[in-house]
């Protein structure tokens, strides 16, 4: 029997600490968008170039003001909706996970497809104790990620999960 009805929300929630990664990783895209038009809106301000513009050679100012106005609400408001949505959840021999901000992307992983299982940290993820981790399989969509995860959490569920997906690849022979 299938059901017609929305998906139910996977169990577990990331880490509240991935709200601060998220942040942070949209902070410094901020920082460096604003840098960029700064330094655009100097270079064609004080260019004299016939072929820009009057009205904005006189009004560069409105690049990186643009940029405050239109970026500002976006860093405030992707973290807490990315932690609102991102869930994971390993039931029976099925690993369901929920991510997006923009977009939602469902994730089903049948454990006895799982190739390998990778942890991994990038710079912010390691100073704030969190990680990645990224399950592979044979299928033509390649990989799935789960961010956000506590260190302790995700070595866990890497662990649980080779040892399940070993577990079924050795009943199947």
């Amino acid at each position: 029997m299938t059901s017609t009805g929305p998906l139910r929300d996977p169990v577990n929630r990331v880490s509240p600490k991935a709200v601060r990664l998220w942040l942070l990783q949209a902070l410094v895209a901020f920082v460096l968008l604003l840098g960029g038009s700064l330094l655009v809106a100097r270079w064609v301000g004080g260019s004299g170039w016939s072929w820009v513009p009057g009205w904005f050679a006189g009004h560069s100012w409105l690049l990186p003001a643009a940029v405050v106005v239109l970026g500002l609400p976006f860093l405030a408001a992707e973290p807490f909706v990315r932690y609102a949505v991102h869930r994971w959840e390993l039931s029976g021999d099925v690993v369901y996970a929920r991510s997006g901000f923009l977009t939602r992307e469902w994730v089903f992983v049948p454990v006895s497809r799982i190739q390998t299982v990778d942890k991994g940290q990038g710079w912010f993820e390691r100073l704030l104790g969190l990680a990645t981790l990224e399950i592979r399989t044979a299928s033509h969509a390649g990989s799935s990620t789960i961010q956000g995860l506590d260190q302790a959490v995700a070595a866990g569920l890497a662990e649980q999960l080779a040892h399940r997906a070993e577990a079924l690849r050795d009943d199947a022979t």
